[in-house]
């Protein structure tokens, strides 16, 4: 079972509710067949936060929406997969329905997750696959699933944050 711990430094309240994201993470954890006791811990905050966290670690100027941290360590008896980290003010950006705006903290929510359990998407193939899981674990279309932000609706131009690979330990 994965166990989910959420803090909120954000300063926008009441777009994401741990209930929810917990069982996703039992979702995904079931479609991927991981049966191991894990842990990710997930941080919502404003864009100033990630945009420091994607200029040190992806050397990317600006925030993002999502990034993830996977952790090699054990607490006693349970994995540490990782951290994840979404910005709500760029959810906040991108989506203005308070409904859409909670899909969206969803949706990051399960591609950070994704990629501490391994995925990536840096080819087509690669993202193609994502796109999919992504689609069946949130019962979404691909389309929904994998959303590119035009630079002139405030988005970078590019698909979603990513995974940091080489990040201290906890």
């Amino acid at each position: 079972m994965i166990q989910v711990d959420v803090q909120n430094q954000s300063t926008l309240k009441g777009l994401c509710r741990r209930d929810v994201l917990r069982r996703i993470a039992q979702r995904v954890a079931a479609g991927e067949g991981f049966e191991e006791d894990a842990e990710v811990s997930v941080l919502l905050c404003d864009d100033a936060f990630i945009a420091e966290l994607n200029a040190q670690y992806r050397h990317k100027t600006g925030p993002t929406d999502v990034l993830s941290f996977p952790q090699e360590g054990m607490a006693p008896g349970v994995r540490v997969l990782g951290d994840i980290i979404i910005s709500l003010e760029t959810v906040t950006s991108r989506c203005v329905e308070i409904a859409e705006q909670r899909a969206e903290v969803k949706l990051l929510f399960c591609h950070g997750l994704l990629h501490l359990l391994g995925y990536v998407h840096d080819s087509v193939e690669q993202e193609r696959v994502m796109r999919q899981k992504q689609a069946e674990y949130l019962d979404l279309t691909d389309d929904a699933a994998w959303l590119n932000y035009p630079a002139e609706n405030g988005g970078s131009g590019q698909s979603r944050g990513g995974g940091v690979r080489a990040v201290g330990r906890r």
